[in-house]
């Protein structure tokens, strides 16, 4: 069966000389595998967490990156011997240096890929069909700082401004995109929420 976990819920917080931040991390076991997307960049929490899961960074098969943001990737030191799968130039880097294209489904799953341009031109998301509905790891298609309103009806959503973004009219298609597809969707930063209709806010953090 496959199983998706929220390790670490992301946040954004302003500081005064800048900004702290760490995405959604985020398990997925499918097929077999383990399956590890946007690892961070807070080393100590994100091994924590592997640890309360009986995991060593050796046990991921893949590290999954929704996008190239520092604060998204950064944690990729821990995992020197799993493959990982890039976005943008969607293909597969192990420790042999090698390099392998690979389409829209991760290899050896059936969690799928989905381009999701705007907030940065490489940036992807997975569906991943689950028993509860088709869950989305959607990065930074969606986010919120840290003790904001999160607003989940669906103008909410496709109103939301990214002071970030690369492509305002991508972001767009992208969140269209994602709100067809899914019944639920994990931001980059903020709690997991159910995709609900027009008008109607239905929030459910993980």
């Amino acid at each position: 069966m496959t199983k998706v976990k929220i390790l670490i819920e992301g946040y954004v917080k302003k500081v005064t000389d800048g900004w702290r931040a760490t995405p959604s991390t985020v398990l997925v076991r499918d097929s077999g595998k383990i399956v590890l997307a946007d690892p961070g960049s807070d080393k100590k929490l994100l091994l924590k967490k592997l640890r309360d899961e009986n995991l060593h960074p050796d046990d991921i098969d893949m590290v999954f990156l929704t996008h190239h943001h520092l604060d998204h990737i950064l944690n990729l030191r821990v995992f020197p011997g799993s493959v990982v799968l890039l976005a943008g130039d969607m293909m597969i880097m192990d420790g042999t240096n090698k390099l392998v294209l690979y389409g829209d489904v991760i290899p050896g799953t059936d969690i799928d890929v989905i381009k999701t341009p705007g907030h940065a031109m490489e940036h992807q998301s997975l569906l991943v069909k689950t028993p509860d509905g088709v869950i989305c790891v959607a990065g930074d298609l969606f986010w919120w700082f840290d003790g904001e309103a999160q607003k989940t009806d669906q103008k909410s959503l496709l109103d939301r401004k990214d002071p970030f973004v690369k492509d305002r009219i991508a972001l767009q298609t992208s969140r269209e995109k994602i709100l067809k597809k899914a019944d639920w969707i994990i931001p980059g930063h903020g709690g997991m929420f159910k995709v609900g209709k027009i008008g109607k806010n239905s929030v459910n953090s993980a």
